[in-house]
């Protein structure tokens, strides 16, 4: 799906972003658990230089795998957030990996601005247990408590992908990426397709 490169308009600002991007693995090898065999892959650079429509007071929801948690917190910066903290998702199933294989990812958050964290009654551990289903499907339930925290900011998924045909969009998101149609148009880097 091509964009226009244009640049998000003010009006569309988003309190809360949600991003899964897609990592970019050269030294993965080859054949069909190399990450771009499912889908088209960015560098870390290209990522970083996305203009996200984030507002002056705003969350950022990060993943990351442990070989990325370098890149990871270029993007946060990048993207003008601030790192806070992060949780793991313990996929309950063990990974690819060279040195370890990998059981968990890591979702950061860095913020921008005032933003309050949720209320004690909402907060949940730091370590999150789902399994893991499809390549990249990441778990709904994380999209739901977002939600929960933040029910009156506007939210937008960054590199977003329907995991199913009849449920493609998420109530109360928009969405960008190159799977589905798109709620706002991103400037990338160079004009590439990616998402």
């Amino acid at each position: 799906m091509k964009r226009s490169g244009m640049d998000v308009p003010s009006t569309a600002l988003f309190g809360v972003l949600y991003a899964d991007p897609p990592w970019d693995y050269p030294e993965s090898g080859g054949g069909n658990r190399v990450v771009s065999a499912h889908y088209p892959t960015m560098t870390a650079e290209d990522i970083c230089a996305l203009r996200v429509p984030a507002a002056d007071n705003a969350v950022l929801y990060l993943w990351a795998t442990a070989p990325k948690l370098r890149e990871a917190l270029a993007v946060i910066s990048a993207w003008g957030f601030e790192y806070k903290t992060h949780a793991v998702w313990d996929k309950e199933l063990i990974g690819m990996g060279y040195w370890f294989r990998g059981q968990h990812e890591l979702l950061m958050l860095g913020i921008r601005g005032k933003v309050t964290a949720p209320p004690p009654e909402l907060r949940i551990g730091s370590v999150i247990r789902a399994r893991r289903s499809k390549h990249s499907a990441k778990p709904d339930t994380v999209r739901d408590l977002i939600g929960r925290w933040f029910p009156n900011e506007r939210k937008l998924e960054l590199f977003a992908r329907p995991w199913t045909d009849l449920w493609p969009k998420h109530d109360g998101w928009e969405t960008w990426g190159n799977e589905m149609a798109n709620d706002v148009e991103l400037s990338t880097p160079n004009g590439k397709d990616h998402a």
